[in-house]
């Protein structure tokens, strides 16, 4: 009797693990305050579009802004 080997399992073996909020903040640092505002202005032919966008985190502070002035 001749016995055959056995085939590899080559398929992936992922692990999941379920993080509530609490612990994804204490894992990324949180951030402790942010806000965002936008503004868009549009008149005859001119348009005006612009976004701020602040935060504050454990790891410090950042912030953007875009604005784009367009004629339709």
């Amino acid at each position: 009797m001749r016995k055959e080997p056995r085939a590899m399992n080559v398929a992936p073996h992922l692990v999941a693990a379920e993080l509530n909020d609490a612990d994804l903040d204490n894992v990324s640092g949180g951030v402790a305050a942010a806000t965002t505002a936008g503004l868009h202005l549009q008149v005859a032919h001119l348009e005006v579009c612009a976004d701020l966008d602040a935060l504050v985190s454990a790891e410090g502070a950042a912030a953007s802004v875009n604005a784009h002035v367009g004629v339709n």
